[in-house]
Protein backbone atom coordinates (compact mmCIF):
# COMPACT_ATOMS: atom_id res chain seq x y z
CA UNK A 1 0.00 0.00 0.00
CA UNK A 2 0.99 3.86 -0.77
CA UNK A 3 -0.41 6.58 1.26
CA UNK A 4 0.47 9.80 -0.17
CA UNK A 5 -1.30 13.13 2.01
CA UNK A 6 -2.04 16.18 0.79
CA UNK A 7 -4.58 19.61 1.40
CA UNK A 8 -7.64 20.67 -0.42
CA UNK A 9 -8.19 24.56 -1.34
CA UNK A 10 -9.60 25.05 1.84
CA UNK A 11 -6.83 23.33 4.04
CA UNK A 12 -8.59 20.23 4.65
CA UNK A 13 -6.39 17.28 5.29
CA UNK A 14 -6.87 14.40 1.59
CA UNK A 15 -5.24 11.17 1.96
CA UNK A 16 -4.68 8.87 -1.01
CA UNK A 17 -4.29 4.88 -0.32
CA UNK A 18 -3.06 3.01 -3.41
CA UNK A 19 -2.59 -0.37 -3.79
CA UNK A 20 0.33 0.32 -6.34
CA UNK A 21 4.08 1.45 -5.19
CA UNK A 22 4.18 3.62 -8.59
CA UNK A 23 1.42 5.60 -8.61
CA UNK A 24 1.99 9.28 -8.26
CA UNK A 25 -1.03 11.97 -6.72
CA UNK A 26 0.60 15.53 -7.37
CA UNK A 27 -3.25 17.02 -8.40
CA UNK A 28 -3.79 20.14 -7.36
CA UNK A 29 -7.70 21.30 -5.59
CA UNK A 30 -8.22 24.39 -7.97
CA UNK A 31 -11.61 25.29 -6.58
CA UNK A 32 -11.93 28.78 -4.79
CA UNK A 33 -13.17 27.19 -1.91
CA UNK A 34 -13.77 29.71 1.72
CA UNK A 35 -12.17 28.13 4.97
CA UNK A 36 -14.24 25.55 6.18
CA UNK A 37 -15.87 27.15 8.80
CA UNK A 38 -18.15 24.86 11.92
CA UNK A 39 -19.64 25.48 14.83
CA UNK A 40 -19.57 21.76 16.53
CA UNK A 41 -20.01 21.59 19.90
CA UNK A 42 -20.67 18.87 22.60
CA UNK A 43 -23.32 19.13 25.29
CA UNK A 44 -23.75 16.73 28.03
CA UNK A 45 -27.44 15.41 29.00
CA UNK A 46 -27.39 15.60 32.63
CA UNK A 47 -30.35 12.84 33.04
CA UNK A 48 -28.86 10.46 30.60
CA UNK A 49 -25.11 11.13 30.98
CA UNK A 50 -24.68 10.96 27.29
CA UNK A 51 -23.05 13.27 24.68
CA UNK A 52 -24.73 15.43 21.91
CA UNK A 53 -22.75 16.65 19.28
CA UNK A 54 -24.50 20.19 18.03
CA UNK A 55 -23.71 21.07 14.69
CA UNK A 56 -26.05 23.53 13.28
CA UNK A 57 -23.53 24.44 10.29
CA UNK A 58 -24.59 20.82 8.67
CA UNK A 59 -28.19 22.00 7.41
CA UNK A 60 -26.30 23.28 4.45
CA UNK A 61 -24.31 20.17 3.48
CA UNK A 62 -24.58 18.43 0.13
CA UNK A 63 -27.86 16.88 -0.48
CA UNK A 64 -28.66 14.30 -3.05
CA UNK A 65 -26.84 15.61 -6.29
CA UNK A 66 -26.84 13.83 -9.43
CA UNK A 67 -24.65 11.66 -10.50
CA UNK A 68 -22.96 13.76 -12.79
CA UNK A 69 -22.38 16.87 -10.06
CA UNK A 70 -21.10 13.93 -7.27
CA UNK A 71 -18.46 15.42 -5.40
CA UNK A 72 -17.07 12.14 -4.52
CA UNK A 73 -15.95 11.00 -7.99
CA UNK A 74 -12.32 11.74 -9.17
CA UNK A 75 -11.92 15.17 -10.93
CA UNK A 76 -12.38 15.15 -14.48
CA UNK A 77 -13.93 16.57 -18.09
CA UNK A 78 -13.34 19.92 -16.20
CA UNK A 79 -15.55 19.11 -13.30
CA UNK A 80 -13.81 19.73 -9.79
CA UNK A 81 -14.87 17.32 -6.90
CA UNK A 82 -13.15 16.74 -3.20
CA UNK A 83 -10.52 14.43 -5.10
CA UNK A 84 -8.58 16.40 -7.81
CA UNK A 85 -7.31 13.45 -9.09
CA UNK A 86 -9.09 12.07 -12.00
CA UNK A 87 -8.72 8.11 -10.28
CA UNK A 88 -8.26 6.82 -6.98
CA UNK A 89 -7.93 3.38 -5.44
CA UNK A 90 -8.99 4.78 -1.76
CA UNK A 91 -9.30 8.47 -0.71
CA UNK A 92 -10.11 9.89 2.49
CA UNK A 93 -10.62 13.64 3.83
CA UNK A 94 -11.98 15.52 6.62
CA UNK A 95 -15.12 16.26 6.03
CA UNK A 96 -16.56 19.31 5.02
CA UNK A 97 -19.53 19.55 7.22
CA UNK A 98 -18.31 17.55 10.37
CA UNK A 99 -20.55 16.32 13.05
CA UNK A 100 -17.17 17.09 15.12
CA UNK A 101 -14.25 19.12 14.75
CA UNK A 102 -11.42 20.79 16.91
CA UNK A 103 -11.63 20.02 20.10
CA UNK A 104 -14.80 18.45 19.91
CA UNK A 105 -13.26 15.43 17.53
CA UNK A 106 -12.78 14.65 13.60
CA UNK A 107 -14.98 13.98 11.04
CA UNK A 108 -14.03 11.89 8.06
CA UNK A 109 -15.17 10.58 4.64
CA UNK A 110 -13.93 7.52 3.30
CA UNK A 111 -14.41 6.78 -0.54
CA UNK A 112 -14.19 3.34 -1.57
CA UNK A 113 -13.79 3.46 -5.32
CA UNK A 114 -14.00 6.14 -8.01
CA UNK A 115 -16.97 4.11 -9.44
CA UNK A 116 -19.82 5.96 -8.80
CA UNK A 117 -22.13 2.87 -9.60
CA UNK A 118 -20.33 0.31 -7.39
CA UNK A 119 -21.08 -0.80 -3.95
CA UNK A 120 -18.78 -2.39 -1.23
CA UNK A 121 -20.20 -5.55 -2.52
CA UNK A 122 -18.78 -4.89 -5.79
CA UNK A 123 -14.85 -4.63 -4.56
CA UNK A 124 -12.66 -6.84 -5.17
CA UNK A 125 -10.66 -8.53 -2.30
CA UNK A 126 -7.87 -6.77 -2.98
CA UNK A 127 -9.71 -3.61 -3.27
CA UNK A 128 -11.54 -4.64 0.08
CA UNK A 129 -8.18 -5.23 1.61
CA UNK A 130 -7.25 -1.92 1.10
CA UNK A 131 -10.21 -0.10 2.29
CA UNK A 132 -9.42 -2.42 5.90
CA UNK A 133 -5.42 -1.02 5.67
CA UNK A 134 -7.13 2.56 5.05
CA UNK A 135 -9.75 1.81 8.50
CA UNK A 136 -6.42 0.57 10.45
CA UNK A 137 -4.62 3.68 8.99
CA UNK A 138 -6.46 5.62 9.84
CA UNK A 139 -7.40 4.38 13.34
CA UNK A 140 -3.88 4.50 14.11
CA UNK A 141 -3.09 8.25 13.31
CA UNK A 142 -6.44 9.61 15.40
CA UNK A 143 -5.78 7.43 18.26
CA UNK A 144 -2.64 9.92 18.38
CA UNK A 145 -4.59 12.75 18.60
CA UNK A 146 -4.76 14.50 22.28
CA UNK A 147 -8.74 15.14 22.32
CA UNK A 148 -9.86 12.13 20.85
CA UNK A 149 -10.84 9.27 23.25
CA UNK A 150 -12.17 6.17 20.49
CA UNK A 151 -12.20 5.82 16.87
CA UNK A 152 -15.84 4.77 15.07
CA UNK A 153 -14.89 3.78 11.45
CA UNK A 154 -18.60 2.57 9.67
CA UNK A 155 -21.03 2.58 6.45
CA UNK A 156 -24.29 3.74 5.60
CA UNK A 157 -26.06 2.44 2.69
CA UNK A 158 -28.90 3.62 1.05
CA UNK A 159 -31.29 6.21 1.69
CA UNK A 160 -33.41 4.50 3.80
CA UNK A 161 -30.87 4.84 6.50
CA UNK A 162 -30.81 8.75 5.83
CA UNK A 163 -27.34 8.45 2.84
CA UNK A 164 -27.04 11.78 1.00
CA UNK A 165 -24.62 10.72 -1.60
CA UNK A 166 -24.55 7.77 -3.44
CA UNK A 167 -21.21 7.29 -4.24
CA UNK A 168 -20.08 4.00 -2.39
CA UNK A 169 -18.34 5.64 1.01
CA UNK A 170 -18.28 5.86 4.77
CA UNK A 171 -16.82 7.75 7.44
CA UNK A 172 -14.90 7.73 10.59
CA UNK A 173 -15.42 9.45 13.47
CA UNK A 174 -12.95 10.58 16.43
CA UNK A 175 -15.15 10.98 19.13
CA UNK A 176 -13.53 12.97 22.32
CA UNK A 177 -15.41 10.55 24.83
CA UNK A 178 -16.52 6.81 25.37
CA UNK A 179 -19.54 6.38 23.06
CA UNK A 180 -22.74 5.18 25.46
CA UNK A 181 -22.56 1.83 23.55
CA UNK A 182 -19.05 0.96 24.09
CA UNK A 183 -19.32 2.13 27.87
CA UNK A 184 -22.37 -0.31 28.36
CA UNK A 185 -20.06 -3.04 27.00
CA UNK A 186 -17.58 -2.25 29.28
CA UNK A 187 -19.75 -2.37 32.33
CA UNK A 188 -21.14 -5.99 30.71
CA UNK A 189 -17.76 -6.83 30.47
CA UNK A 190 -16.62 -6.25 34.10
CA UNK A 191 -19.80 -7.81 35.39
CA UNK A 192 -19.07 -10.60 33.28
CA UNK A 193 -15.42 -10.60 34.59
CA UNK A 194 -16.32 -10.33 38.29
CA UNK A 195 -19.31 -12.87 38.08
CA UNK A 196 -17.31 -15.87 36.11
CA UNK A 197 -13.94 -14.84 35.70
CA UNK A 198 -13.59 -15.15 32.24
CA UNK A 199 -13.79 -12.87 29.09
CA UNK A 200 -17.03 -11.59 27.91
CA UNK A 201 -16.46 -11.32 24.20
CA UNK A 202 -14.43 -14.61 23.94
CA UNK A 203 -17.57 -16.54 25.82
CA UNK A 204 -20.20 -15.10 23.52
CA UNK A 205 -17.98 -16.08 20.15
CA UNK A 206 -17.69 -19.64 21.93
CA UNK A 207 -21.22 -19.64 22.89
CA UNK A 208 -22.38 -19.36 19.20
CA UNK A 209 -20.14 -21.35 18.17
CA UNK A 210 -20.97 -24.18 20.23
CA UNK A 211 -24.93 -24.17 19.76
CA UNK A 212 -24.07 -23.04 15.73
CA UNK A 213 -27.92 -22.37 15.40
CA UNK A 214 -27.06 -18.25 14.60
CA UNK A 215 -23.79 -18.99 13.16
CA UNK A 216 -23.67 -17.49 9.03
CA UNK A 217 -20.18 -17.86 8.23
CA UNK A 218 -17.00 -19.01 9.58
CA UNK A 219 -13.46 -19.00 8.40
CA UNK A 220 -10.00 -19.98 9.55
CA UNK A 221 -9.88 -16.32 11.28
CA UNK A 222 -13.09 -14.73 11.21
CA UNK A 223 -17.07 -16.13 13.09
CA UNK A 224 -19.97 -14.29 11.88
CA UNK A 225 -23.35 -15.08 13.37
CA UNK A 226 -26.87 -13.59 14.22
CA UNK A 227 -26.89 -12.29 18.05
CA UNK A 228 -28.51 -14.40 20.43
CA UNK A 229 -31.12 -11.32 21.31
CA UNK A 230 -30.30 -9.19 18.16
CA UNK A 231 -32.05 -5.75 17.84
CA UNK A 232 -32.30 -5.66 14.28
CA UNK A 233 -34.57 -8.04 11.49
CA UNK A 234 -30.91 -9.33 10.11
CA UNK A 235 -28.23 -8.23 12.21
CA UNK A 236 -24.39 -9.74 12.16
CA UNK A 237 -21.74 -9.29 14.52
CA UNK A 238 -18.37 -10.35 13.07
CA UNK A 239 -15.40 -11.04 15.92
CA UNK A 240 -11.90 -12.16 14.85
CA UNK A 241 -11.46 -15.82 16.37
CA UNK A 242 -8.01 -14.07 18.06
CA UNK A 243 -9.26 -11.14 20.30
CA UNK A 244 -7.85 -7.87 19.40
CA UNK A 245 -9.19 -4.57 21.03
CA UNK A 246 -9.09 -2.45 18.19
CA UNK A 247 -7.88 -2.61 14.29
CA UNK A 248 -4.65 -1.94 14.90
CA UNK A 249 -3.91 -5.57 16.04
CA UNK A 250 -5.23 -8.01 14.11
CA UNK A 251 -2.24 -9.78 12.03
CA UNK A 252 -1.64 -10.43 8.85
CA UNK A 253 -3.85 -13.38 7.97
CA UNK A 254 -7.16 -12.35 9.60
CA UNK A 255 -6.50 -8.68 7.44
CA UNK A 256 -6.09 -11.02 4.69
CA UNK A 257 -8.91 -13.30 5.49
CA UNK A 258 -11.39 -10.16 6.11
CA UNK A 259 -11.98 -9.36 2.85
CA UNK A 260 -13.56 -12.35 1.67
CA UNK A 261 -15.46 -12.85 4.59
CA UNK A 262 -17.27 -9.39 4.45
CA UNK A 263 -17.66 -9.37 0.87
CA UNK A 264 -19.44 -12.67 1.32
CA UNK A 265 -21.96 -11.11 4.33
CA UNK A 266 -22.72 -7.90 1.84
CA UNK A 267 -23.45 -9.94 -1.59
CA UNK A 268 -25.43 -11.97 1.27
CA UNK A 269 -27.35 -9.30 2.70
CA UNK A 270 -28.35 -8.15 -0.87
CA UNK A 271 -29.77 -11.56 -1.52
CA UNK A 272 -32.53 -11.43 1.65
CA UNK A 273 -35.49 -10.59 0.12
CA UNK A 274 -35.12 -12.69 -2.82
CA UNK A 275 -34.19 -11.56 -6.60
CA UNK A 276 -35.65 -7.97 -8.08
CA UNK A 277 -35.55 -6.31 -4.75
CA UNK A 278 -33.77 -2.61 -4.24
CA UNK A 279 -30.38 -3.24 -2.91
CA UNK A 280 -30.25 -3.74 0.78
CA UNK A 281 -30.58 -0.55 3.30
CA UNK A 282 -27.94 -1.54 6.05
CA UNK A 283 -25.29 0.20 8.49
CA UNK A 284 -21.77 -1.55 9.18
CA UNK A 285 -19.71 -0.63 12.17
CA UNK A 286 -16.65 -1.25 13.43
CA UNK A 287 -16.75 -1.71 17.31
CA UNK A 288 -13.21 -0.28 18.70
CA UNK A 289 -12.13 -0.05 22.36
CA UNK A 290 -11.85 3.34 23.97
CA UNK A 291 -8.11 4.77 24.48
CA UNK A 292 -6.94 5.00 28.09
CA UNK A 293 -9.62 2.96 29.51
CA UNK A 294 -9.34 0.58 32.50
CA UNK A 295 -9.34 -2.60 30.48
CA UNK A 296 -9.26 -1.80 27.28
CA UNK A 297 -6.71 -4.74 26.60
CA UNK A 298 -10.18 -7.39 27.03
CA UNK A 299 -12.62 -5.66 24.74
CA UNK A 300 -13.38 -7.49 21.94
CA UNK A 301 -12.88 -5.52 18.49
CA UNK A 302 -15.92 -6.77 16.09
CA UNK A 303 -18.26 -5.29 13.81
CA UNK A 304 -21.82 -5.44 13.02
CA UNK A 305 -23.31 -5.26 9.84
CA UNK A 306 -27.40 -4.79 10.22
CA UNK A 307 -30.26 -3.69 7.74
CA UNK A 308 -33.74 -1.43 9.03
CA UNK A 309 -35.94 -3.51 6.29
CA UNK A 310 -37.84 -6.40 7.69
CA UNK A 311 -39.08 -7.69 4.50
CA UNK A 312 -39.92 -6.86 1.15
CA UNK A 313 -40.86 -3.01 1.05
CA UNK A 314 -41.39 -2.85 4.77
CA UNK A 315 -38.85 -1.11 6.54
CA UNK A 316 -38.52 -1.49 10.58
CA UNK A 317 -38.90 2.25 12.41
CA UNK A 318 -37.81 3.14 15.54
CA UNK A 319 -40.93 3.82 17.28
CA UNK A 320 -41.87 4.33 20.93
CA UNK A 321 -40.70 1.66 22.92
CA UNK A 322 -37.03 1.75 20.53
CA UNK A 323 -36.80 5.59 20.72
CA UNK A 324 -38.64 6.31 23.95
CA UNK A 325 -37.33 3.66 25.93
CA UNK A 326 -34.49 2.12 23.90
CA UNK A 327 -36.02 -1.31 24.07
CA UNK A 328 -36.23 -3.21 20.86
CA UNK A 329 -38.82 -5.16 19.28
CA UNK A 330 -37.32 -7.69 16.88
CA UNK A 331 -39.91 -8.82 14.61
CA UNK A 332 -37.74 -11.53 12.58
CA UNK A 333 -36.28 -14.41 15.37
CA UNK A 334 -32.49 -14.60 14.97
CA UNK A 335 -32.19 -18.13 14.74
CA UNK A 336 -34.92 -17.62 11.35
CA UNK A 337 -32.45 -14.58 10.35
CA UNK A 338 -29.50 -17.18 10.26
CA UNK A 339 -31.13 -19.68 8.88
CA UNK A 340 -32.04 -17.22 5.72
CA UNK A 341 -28.83 -15.96 5.87
CA UNK A 342 -26.79 -19.43 5.24
CA UNK A 343 -29.47 -20.22 2.51
CA UNK A 344 -28.37 -17.02 0.51
CA UNK A 345 -24.66 -17.99 0.50
CA UNK A 346 -23.02 -17.90 -3.04
CA UNK A 347 -22.76 -20.47 -5.05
Amino acid sequence: MKKTVTTLADGRELLYYDSRDDVVRDAVDRRPLDAVSTSSEVRRDPLLGDSVAIASHRQGRTYHPPADECPLCPSRDGRLSEIPDDSYDVAVFENRFPSLAGDSGRCEVVCFTSDHEASFADLTEEQAGLVLEAWIDRTAELAELPQVKQVFCFENRGAEIGVTLGHPHGQIYAYPFVTPRTELMLRSMEAHRERTGRNLFDDVVARELADGERIVLTGEHWVAFVPYAAHWPYEIHLHPRRRVPDLRELDDAARTEFAQIYLELLRRFDRIFGPGEPPTPYISAWHQAPFGEPGREEFGLHLELFTIRRTSGKLKFLAGSESGMNVFINDVPPEAAAQRLREVASA
